[in-house]
């Protein structure tokens, strides 16, 4: 495939009633939204996109609820952010991203219009009009909201989740059959085995991982750990 055609798929968190007149507005010119930001980005110079004042991050209580259809928390509910995916070419900050579709929103509405005239160079600030009259680029700087400060807690629990599916182990399909197996899950390498203070110590680290109580809980993993203590504590090999 040709490089120049390669698409990048950008994460735009916003607010769900931003999202709702997006997908809205949308619908309604029967494209998708990354033709809307593509129009908008193709049209409207860059540094106006930029002075655009931004639709802002959702506040801290505005999430939408989503389904986990993969890896070890497939099926359990999770609340992130609301968000719109842009498939579009690379190299795009994704605030920009957002200013653009703020904008197609503010065309639609008539808050704000493009000017056309006879193509005679003009001040490039001059093409957005609100309510009739221009917009300086500073008043549209300031009129966007603060970013948020604050790191997402529901965000970063999907990437922990995500962080401590990766560095555990896999369920043994067959089950703890040896000694070698329990010494796996324990995460242990092959060889003798610890003492009884160190296995008990490792045991309950991965316990608070893997119980199912746990944020980052699986009920395979936390039987397997069972299981491998079980079977050390037998002396079989």
């Amino acid at each position: 495939m040709n490089g120049k055609n390669r698409k990048h798929s950008y994460t735009v968190t916003c607010s769900s009633t931003f999202r709702d007149a997006v997908l809205a507005l949308a619908e309604r010119r029967k494209v998708n939204v990354a033709d809307m930001t593509r129009s908008v980005v193709l049209v409207v110079p860059e540094e106006i996109i930029s002075a655009f004042a931004d639709p802002g991050e959702p506040s801290r209580d505005d999430r939408e609820t989503v389904t986990i259809k993969s890896g070890a928390a497939e099926g359990r509910l999770w609340r992130r952010k609301p968000r719109l995916q842009v498939r579009m070419s690379p190299g795009l900050d994704v605030t920009l991203v957002r200013k653009a579709l703020g904008l197609a929103l503010a065309f639609e509405s008539g808050e704000m219009r493009i000017n056309v005239d006879s193509g005679k160079s003009e001040d490039e600030a001059n093409a957005l009009d609100v309510a009739g009259s221009e917009v300086g680029l500073d008043e549209a700087t300031d009129a966007g909201p603060p970013d948020d400060e604050f790191m997402d807690a529901d965000d970063e629990l999907e990437r922990l989740r995500a962080l401590v599916s990766v560095l555990s182990f896999d369920p043994l399909a067959q089950g703890i059959t040896s000694r070698e197996d329990a010494m796996h899950v324990l995460g242990f390498p092959p060889g003798p085995a610890p003492n009884s203070s160190t296995l008990r110590n490792r045991f309950r680290m991965l316990a608070t991982i893997h119980h199912p109580d746990s944020p980052y809980g699986n009920h395979k993993r936390m039987s397997q750990l069972n299981a491998a203590m079980d079977h050390l504590r037998s002396g079989r090999p």
